[in-house]
């Protein structure tokens, strides 16, 4: 076979140009997939021989030239042409100019079909499993967090404005809930990898007698397809990768928003690491937060991989369509940026400074304790609604007198209802208010504490 043949053109008379070559060649994104590549072609061979497909002397001949090529990857050796189109081929030549022409039985009773299905299981089986650490890290670095700021006062929102206060540590653990159940559906997502293609062939399976249970064994899959249609032409745990990673990257984007709304000098609530953060070319005084910032921008990144991907499924018939190789490089990228923003998001939370006491000075002149004036009053028996509006009554004079609502004296709080006593100002503090919110899921301190010590049995795997 002459250098410039390809390994499929005995149909063909004439040769591809150049430059439409280029364009239908993959392996400049591809080889990425060596690894795995070579791994599927080592289970493959071992099949063939088992199940005397291939003599074992020739299985073994095979199987020490992919050994040795395996070698030369791991030592970054190995040089791929674009000649050869995909990942696939290229490791095809260079098997053939290791052991000769016994290289091309390699390829009995498989299609590229479902060698490039089984590569990308077995690269994304093994990226889900990084996924799941850093995920498993950042939870760690998030209840860390919490277990320190139990009983720091912050405001709580809702639409962007003062609602009522709560413990720092309750509002971190809000996204340990969400970050943890990120973890199930990557945890979901596996149970859709962990399957083999290999055997499937081009999609009709093959009339050799080969035995897919063995190779799925050898290469870790928790079980072959049991359709070979389906098996080449599923993208479905890709799809599922690339939805789970848009809504981890929307939780990440969110934490992101308030990481840089906080250490703004609005908020001053916390201050960054030097080491997440950058300066400014013009402005001498400018401390920004561009690591929070390019995590919120990378989420829409995220986003039109998904919606790519999604596309080119869209109308797709069964069985494999040149289109399907328009999956990887949305794949690639979204595993590299997930993977860096895990990492860069728990280095800015286990290295940030919390200023505490401009969280609770924050919570202090809000009129975030009039919930604790109306729920005072209700508890003594006055219809919440009754309370509700007397209590934003004296809101509305508050502010018109420019004074808080602990700043009117006692007769002056009575004239508003006679059930005010006394113990209202203890009840008004915002700490007060914080620890008496001890209802399931509450803000109050033994609840955080609660959900912080259910936490740490949860990544344990105690739960």
């Amino acid at each position: 076979m002459s250098k410039n043949t390809k390994l499929w053109g005995g149909r063909f008379e004439g040769t591809v140009e150049e430059w439409v070559e280029q364009f239908g060649a993959s392996i400049s994104f591809d080889h990425q997939l060596a690894k795995f590549d070579l791994m599927g072609s080592l289970a493959h061979v071992q099949m063939l021989g088992q199940t005397g497909i291939l003599s074992l002397e020739e299985a073994e001949q095979i199987q020490d030239g992919l050994q040795a090529l395996l070698r030369d990857l791991e030592a970054g050796e190995l040089h791929f042409d674009i000649a050869n189109e995909d990942i696939h081929m290229n490791m095809e030549v260079l098997l053939t100019e290791k052991i000769g022409p016994l290289a091309g039985k390699l390829h009995t009773a498989r299609s590229r079909n479902d060698q490039v299905a089984t590569d990308m299981h077995l690269y994304l089986k093994e990226q889900l499993g990084h996924v799941l650490d850093k995920l498993a890290n950042l939870n760690s670095v998030l209840l860390d967090l919490a277990e320190k700021h139990v009983e720091t006062i912050m405001p709580g929102y809702t639409h962007l404005q003062h609602a009522q206060p709560i413990s720092f540590a309750h509002h971190l653990m809000a996204y340990y809930n969400m970050f943890q159940r990120d973890s199930e559906r990557f945890a979901f997502n596996l149970k859709h990898t962990d399957l083999s293609p290999l055997g499937a062939a081009a999609l009709a399976g093959t009339t050799f007698p080969i035995d897919r249970q063995l190779s799925s064994d050898l290469l870790g899959f928790q079980q072959p397809y049991t359709n070979s249609l389906d098996a080449v032409s599923d993208r479905d745990f890709i799809l599922e990768f690339l939805s789970n990673v848009s809504i981890l990257m929307m939780h990440m984007s969110r934490f992101c928003e308030e990481i840089i709304n906080w250490c703004s000098f609005e908020y001053q609530y916390i201050s960054l690491s030097d080491s997440f953060s950058t300066g400014s070319s013009i402005m001498p005084q400018k401390k920004n937060p561009d690591m929070a910032e390019l995590i919120r921008g990378k989420t829409g990144r995220v986003y039109g991989h998904l919606f790519g991907l999604l596309t080119v499924m869209k109308s797709l018939p069964l069985a494999y369509n040149k289109d399907l190789q328009e999956d990887k490089e949305g794949m690639f990228d979204t595993v590299e940026t997930i993977l860096n923003s895990l990492d860069v998001l728990a280095g800015m939370l286990s290295s940030m400074q919390v200023n505490k006491a401009k969280m609770q000075q924050s919570t202090e002149n809000d009129f975030s304790n009039a919930t604790e004036l109306a729920d005072y009053l209700a508890e003594k028996g006055l219809p919440f609604r009754e309370a509700h509006e007397i209590v934003g009554k004296l809101v509305l004079d508050s502010i018109k007198h420019g004074k808080n609502i602990q700043d009117w004296d006692l007769k002056e709080l009575q004239a508003y209802h006679p059930l005010i006593e006394e113990d209202i100002y203890i009840y008004l503090r915002p700490e007060t208010a914080v620890q008496r919110r001890n209802s399931l899921g509450g803000t109050g301190f033994e609840q955080v504490k609660y959900q912080i010590e259910q936490a740490k049995k949860e990544l344990k795997g105690e739960n």
